[in-house]
């Protein structure tokens, strides 16, 4: 016990979200991986799929820079941040989450025009639920498929597919 507990790190989310006024759905993860805490934003682990999930679904050249990137989202109304503000981690792993503060989520809410919350993956679900019930209520959410390397049995083609349809509202 005394050896996993030294092996939890206190973690601080250090990158603002990505949104403008004309945002129209919210993509909430859990809480930066490793490398993407190294390279100040989303998504940074080279084995995860969200940047070709997301380049995949509206047509477009993978990004390959985090200004590129930024712009692919907001170009199709996209919001993008993760529900912790902070907390205790070991490494990047999601199920070793602890002590979490929650990033204060209805603050985009207030100055876009979110009509719907996809969260990346179950963590980012429960978490999202768990604190912020009031918005959950208020706006559709839909717990996604997690792009992360660690949910392997998922296809790309299956994420594109099954992101599109919640991506495009009707």
């Amino acid at each position: 016990m005394n050896q996993e507990k030294s092996r939890y790190q206190h973690a601080e989310h250090e990158f603002g979200p990505v949104y403008d006024q004309n945002s129209k759905v919210l993509i909430l993860g859990s809480f930066p991986s490793v490398k993407s805490r190294e390279q100040q934003f989303y998504y940074g682990h080279p084995q995860n799929r969200f940047w070709k999930m997301i380049a995949a679904v509206y047509g477009e050249a993978l990004p390959d820079t985090i200004q590129g990137k930024r712009e692919l989202l907001l170009r199709n109304r996209i919001a993008l941040w993760d529900v912790i503000e902070s907390c205790d981690i070991i490494g990047s792993s999601d199920s070793s989450i602890k002590n979490v503060k929650p990033n204060p989520i209805d603050e985009v809410i207030a100055h876009t025009g979110i009509k719907r919350i996809c969260c990346n993956g179950e963590k980012a679900y429960c978490l999202f639920i768990k604190y912020n019930p009031e918005l959950a209520v208020e706006i559709p959410i839909r717990k996604m498929p997690s792009t992360s390397p660690a949910n392997a049995a998922c296809t790309l083609e299956r994420l594109i597919e099954e992101w599109r349809a919640a991506l495009y509202l009707q």
